[in-house]
């Protein structure tokens, strides 16, 4: 019995160690247009939240890399992170490539996201992936971050609130027209 006591006051205390910090879980987000993201990023780097990178973080997506705090990042074994140059659209909706844009972009990378980008031939119109061992090199795991940031949500949810974070974005809401009349696009 003492046991099971103990156990329930460390997840309690656990659960509430980092109550007023917040959680962002970043998890199958395609990207989109780099201004929005930038935006984003910037709210968020005001706010002191942490982010987890649970998934898929792709094209603009990864503008979180270079403007969250290093120390405010962690990935799970999941995390995926996709790069690729920057484009406009151009006539009938065609992707034209923006060397402006790509270099913009590049330069918002920590330096060994930039290593690992040049080692790789670059930003191209093709898509390369940091996961794995590669980026739990560069980034902090963050097990028990997702963890609390469970546990935190089902203690909440339990009192009546039902989130501690938000999602950032699912990719579905930023289609092609979207993206046309906003301007640059990393995608």
């Amino acid at each position: 019995m003492k046991f099971l006591t103990g156990a329930l006051v460390a997840m309690l205390l656990l659960a509430g160690a980092g109550a007023s910090h917040a959680m962002v879980r970043i998890a199958n987000d395609r990207g989109g247009q780099i201004g929005r993201y930038v935006d984003r990023f910037e709210k968020l780097r005001a706010s002191g939240q942490t982010i987890i990178i649970d998934g898929l973080c792709a094209s603009a997506c990864t503008i979180v890399l270079g403007t969250i705090p290093y120390d405010r990042i962690c990935v799970t074994p999941n995390a995926n992170l996709a790069f690729h140059a920057a484009w406009d659209f151009g006539a009938r909706g065609r992707a034209i490539p923006n060397p402006a844009a790509t270099s913009d972009l590049f330069s918002m990378y920590p330096a060994q996201v930039r290593r690992w980008i040049a080692s790789r031939g670059g930003l191209t119109p093709r898509m390369i992936f940091l996961r794995g061992s590669q980026l739990a090199a560069m980034y902090r795991p963050c097990y028990l971050d997702a963890q609390v940031a469970v546990t935190r949500k089902r203690l909440n949810f339990a009192n009546g609130s039902e989130t501690v974070g938000a999602n950032v974005g699912s990719g579905k809401a930023r289609g092609a027209a979207g993206a046309k009349a906003l301007g640059h696009s990393s995608r």
